[in-house]
């Protein structure tokens, strides 16, 4: 009998809280209903960093017919001493139809009715914040009326 698999860990690395604008709506596609989401700005600390979300970033969702918000997510972070990390965000989010659609229009939802799950990725070229570049990371969110909240899990 082999050795039993360690169940990997999850330590909460970073939390962020991004301020977005209203939609644009693009209406219907072949795929579902597109919409893209600006962040306006925001910030974030963890793991022994902390900095600001810069503004010009963006989610471009697609809004299946079946409910499910596919995410595409993609922002720059900026620590305090002003090193860069760019994060690209995939992820889904859905909820009952009717939690659905007080989201689509910008409504207050409790968080806990809504599956909002992520797998955030790290670009950056300071040497020290490379653990971010070297790990695997799951992310949840909570959507408000203005703002975003999400959590990023390392995968130990």
């Amino acid at each position: 009998m082999s050795d039993p698999v360690k169940v990997p860990e999850l330590t909460l690395a970073i939390e962020a809280r991004a301020q977005v604008g209203p939609p644009l709506d693009l209406g219907s596609i072949p795929a579902g209903r597109r919409r893209i989401i600006p962040i306006l700005g925001g910030t974030f600390e963890g793991s022994g960093i902390r900095g600001r979300i810069l503004p010009g970033g963006a989610d471009w969702q697609i809004v299946r017919s079946d409910g499910v918000a596919e995410l595409d997510t993609r922002y720059t972070l900026e620590t305090d001493d002003g090193k860069l990390i760019y994060v690209q965000n995939a992820g889904i989010r859905h909820a009952s139809p009717e939690v659905t659609a007080r989201l689509m229009k910008g409504e207050p939802v409790d968080p806990s009715l809504v599956y909002f799950r992520t797998v955030p990725k790290f670009e950056t070229s300071a040497p020290e914040l490379a653990w971010l570049m070297r790990s695997i990371f799951v992310g949840t969110g909570e959507r408000y009326p203005a703002d975003v909240l999400l959590r990023f899990w390392k995968l130990g």
